[in-house]
C-alpha cells in the first residue's frame, strides 16, 4: 500500500515535510515532544504526526525509518494516536555519540511509561513492525527488514474501535533533524493468536 497526502491526516503539522512515492520526509522543529505527566510532571503534545485511520482489528504496519540525529532526545518512529491522553510510540532516541535509546512509550488515561534498551549511536536506520489484535499491540524492530525482534506487547484501553496510526518525528530540545520514512506497508496481521490461529482478516 502506498500512502498519499489524501490518505494521511497530519497532527501538529511540521513546518517542512513532503510525501512522494511512498516516502515521507519530516524536518523537525525544536521543542516538540510527546509525554503525559508521569515522573516529569509535564505534558507535551506537539510532536508532528502523519496518521492513517482504520477500524480494522487485525493488521501489521511496517515502515523503515532513516534519520540523521545528533542532538539529545531527537527521535522518530511509529505511533498509534487516539487522543492526547491515549497513545503509544516506538523510536530510537539519540543520547550521545556512544549510544541511543531504542524504546517505547505507552500512554493510557493520561499517564506515560517509558521502556528502553541501549543501542549503538552509529545506527541511523531501523525497521518497525506494529501489529494490532483488537486493543492489544505488538511492537517489533529489525535492522535489515527481514528478522524482527520483539520490543513490547501492550494494551491501549481506548483502542476498541477506530484508531489512527502512522509515523512521527520530534526534537524535544533546541535542535532539528531530517527523518525519512519509506517502504511503508500494511499487511495481514503477522502477530498470531496465542493458540496459533491466524485471524480471518482482509488487507486494508
Amino acid at each position: 500500500m502506498i500512502f498519499t497526502d489524501k490518505q494521511l491526516r497530519c497532527i501538529n503539522e511540521p513546518e517542512k515535510y513532503s510525501i512522494n512515492n511512498n516516502e515521507i520526509v519530516i524536518t523537525t522543529s525544536p521543542h516538540t515532544d510527546l509525554w503525559q505527566k508521569t515522573y516529569y510532571k509535564f505534558i507535551n503534545d506537539n510532536a508532528p504526526m502523519l496518521l492513517a485511520e482504520t477500524d480494522e482489528k487485525y493488521f501489521s504496519f511496517i515502515v523503515k525509518a532513516s534519520f540523521n540525529t545528533s542532538h539529545r532526545f531527537d527521535q522518530c518512529g511509529i505511533i498509534v494516536y487516539l487522543d492526547s491522553e491515549n497513545w503509544l510510540k516506538a523510536s530510537i532516541e539519540y543520547e550521545n555519540q556512544t549510544f541511543q535509546n531504542l524504546g517505547s512509550v505507552v500512554t493510557n488515561l493520561g499517564y506515560s511509561d517509558w521502556a528502553t534498551s541501549n543501542i549503538s549511536a552509529e545506527i541511523k536506520e531501523i525497521w518497525y513492525r506494529l501489529s494490532r489484535r483488537e486493543s492489544d499491540f505488538k511492537i517489533e524492530y529489525s535492522l535489515n527488514g527481514k528478522y524482527y525482534s520483539q520490543m513490547r506487547i501492550c494494551h491501549l484501553h481506548k483502542a476498541d474501535n477506530t484508531i489512527s496510526f502512522g509515523i512521527y518525528a520530534c526534537s524535544p530540545e533546541n535542535s532539528s533533524f531530517e527523518a525519512v520514512f519509506s517502504n511503508m506497508n500494511i499487511i495481514e496481521c503477522l502477530w498470531y493468536a496465542h493458540d496459533g490461529q491466524q485471524p480471518d482478516s482482509s488487507l486494508l
